[in-house]
């Protein structure tokens, strides 16, 4: 089965489940859940169930694709998502994106958990990504047939989308929200970064490090789908007072400041 057949397996699959045109596509990250408090849940698939699709394995993403309705617009959520550091080629990392476009999405947000790179930037900031870096060191466009999906040169002048990022800013200021603008760093993992690797991104001038979001965002300009993406920043990286890392510490920062974040998008959405 070729890549385009498998697609349209997929997306056969979840229209006979009931999932029809979607508006808008959501990507939660480590620790962000409680959106899908916010939705009126319709359907809910188990990503084990969808044909062709991925498993989420880390045990913090729970693995299932989520339809339903927030102020009145049709969404198709990835409650967990795909990482290379799980042995997924980036074909299958970006599945998922592939597969919200091909139902019909027209818009795409992301959320990620990330560390500060950026020393003024602090625990339970978030921060509306404006451009990034690619340092996983690869592309999810480096394949055979990737022009039968979208322009194979895909320009990355503005990765994010201006129109969304500005409704977002908008509503941050609105909703007394410090909302934080920056450059996001993807690396590979899941081994968290040396101090001299933090250096490095410094210099860089990076804002934000994490293990996920480019590709997704990279597929997402292949399609020509609109995206946005929040970082919950949930440890500070500062080579010169590193402190070790706690997983369940920086879950439990992204809980706290999850709130924010759900604003944001809630009202993003019920302004699309």
């Amino acid at each position: 089965m070729n890549r385009i057949e498998q697609l349209e397996a997929t997306k056969k699959y979840l229209q006979n489940k009931g999932i029809n045109s979607p508006e808008i596509g959501i990507v939660l990250g480590t620790g962000l859940g409680k959106f899908l408090h916010e939705i009126s849940i319709e359907i809910e698939v188990a990503y084990a169930d969808i044909p062709n699709f991925p498993q989420a394995t880390v045990a913090f993403h729970s693995g299932r694709l989520i339809y339903g309705s927030i102020a009145g617009k049709k969404v198709l959520v990835m409650s967990g998502r795909f990482h290379l550091y799980e042995g997924y080629d980036l074909w299958e990392v970006t599945y998922g994106i592939r597969t919200m476009h091909q139902l019909g999405v027209k818009n795409l947000l992301i959320s990620n958990a990330a560390g500060a790179i950026n020393t003024a930037y602090k625990k339970g900031d978030l921060m509306l990504l404006e451009d990034h870096l690619n340092l996983q060191g690869g592309s999810p466009l480096a394949f055979k047939g990737a022009s039968n999906f979208g322009d194979l040169f895909a320009d990355m002048l503005e990765p994010y989308s201006k129109c969304l990022n500005d409704k977002l800013k908008a509503i941050a200021i609105a909703n007394a929200i410090d909302l934080k603008e920056g450059v996001y760093a993807s690396v590979v993992g899941p081994q968290l970064e040396t101090r001299a690797e933090y250096r490095m991104l410094q210099i860089l001038e990076v804002d934000a490090v994490g293990m996920s979001t480019v590709p997704e965002v990279i597929v997402a300009k292949h399609l020509q789908l609109p995206c946005a993406a929040i970082s919950v920043l949930t440890d500070e990286c500062d080579p010169k007072n590193l402190k070790p890392v706690n997983i369940q510490e920086i879950i439990a920062v992204a809980g706290q400041a999850e709130p924010k974040m759900i604003a944001l998008f809630r009202d993003l959405i019920a302004s699309l």
